[in-house]
């Protein structure tokens, strides 16, 4: 499972099995977990984030949409 990204201790991947699914990156934090749709950006999951830590979250993932695209589409070669 690939990390594209950490923001202090929040790890942003996505699995090697995901390529049969649209782009998306997953996110944890102390136990906490979400799934991110990334074209376009929206939550597809969350478990045990708060709101306010979702829109924080969130942020983060528009903020580096390109990056995670770019590194999707070089990963599973599509």
């Amino acid at each position: 499972m690939p990390t594209v990204f950490r923001n202090s201790s929040y790890r942003f991947f996505f699995y090697a099995a995901d390529g049969n699914e649209p782009p998306h990156i997953h996110v944890v934090h102390e136990g906490h977990s979400a799934k991110f749709w990334l074209d376009p950006v929206w939550l597809f999951r969350s478990r045990g984030f708060s709101r306010n830590e979702i829109r924080q979250i969130q942020r983060l993932v528009e903020e580096n949409q390109e990056l995670f695209l770019r590194s999707w589409h070089d990963y599973f070669n599509d």
